[in-house]
């Protein structure tokens, strides 16, 4: 297993930290730009989604920071869904530990490829959602908090377009405002990466050299990605995580 990054290595990880803050920040899917890179350098998948997972906490965090004017006044809103979050994170959590390393192997290049299907088809639910018929409220019922709960489970084990997939939960069934959705992704998807971290780092299995350097390159691309992200060409962003996606699931597969 890769020890110590060279310095060529060390910028490539920071690099992918600072793209993935910003994915994450304005749609979701980062994950499948950093962890092929720690694929590649050598680590173990675990070890590999674990040390991720740790890195990206302060990108989600600044992303999640970046939406806050937006979510002013939606406290109660944000407990019961962030509830449900951190409890499907903890399970997913859980599970990644406690199922064997042969199991994530075979668990994750199926993970991958839910989430490119998911970023391929974004484009087309963010259309069908416009074309709904704005709601006069904001509630929250049981199987919003379901599913919810489900994609915290999803990110506590591994996390790949864990945002995207929120993004089509609480878009059909909060809100067609996907501005102020994409800012309540985003503090979810900070308890998630949160919650499994603190599990993580408790249990002592992270590779603190790529996880730091992912989180320094996180927090910049996370700022970056709440302000100006969405000037991007989406089309150029999504091929993008689609070819490393594909990368990193063959990697796992050979």
């Amino acid at each position: 297993m890769q020890t110590t990054l060279t310095v060529a290595e060390g910028v490539a990880v920071l690099l992918a930290g600072m793209a993935a803050g910003g994915i994450n920040a304005v749609v979701g899917s980062g994950t499948l730009v950093t962890f092929p890179v720690l694929l590649a350098l050598g680590y173990p998948p675990v070890v590999a989604n674990v040390s991720n997972t740790v890195g990206l906490v302060p990108g989600s965090l600044s992303g999640a920071y970046a939406y806050r004017k937006g979510l002013a006044g939606h406290a109660p809103l944000l407990l019961r869904l962030g509830t449900a979050s951190v409890l499907g994170a903890l399970l997913g959590a859980v599970l990644l530990l406690w199922l064997p390393p042969g199991a994530f192997n075979a668990i994750v290049p199926v993970l991958i490829g839910l989430a490119l299907v998911l970023v391929i088809l974004q484009p087309r639910l963010a259309r069908s959602l416009a074309h709904r018929r704005p709601e006069s409220d904001r509630r929250v019922g049981p199987l919003l908090l379901l599913g919810v709960f489900g994609a915290g489970v999803y990110g506590g084990y591994f996390g790949a377009a864990q945002g995207v997939l929120l993004l089509g939960l609480l878009g059909v069934l909060l809100s067609t405002d996907l501005q102020w959705v994409n800012g309540i992704k985003n503090v979810l998807a900070a308890l998630v990466n949160g919650v499994a971290a603190v599990l993580f780092i408790a249990l002592g299995m992270v590779a603190w050299q790529p996880a730091l350097l992912i989180a320094a390159g996180s927090v910049v691309g996370g700022l970056i990605g709440g302000r100006w992200g969405r000037r991007l060409p989406p089309a150029v962003l999504r091929a993008l995580i689609v070819v490393i996606g594909l990368v990193a699931m063959i990697k796992l597969l050979v």
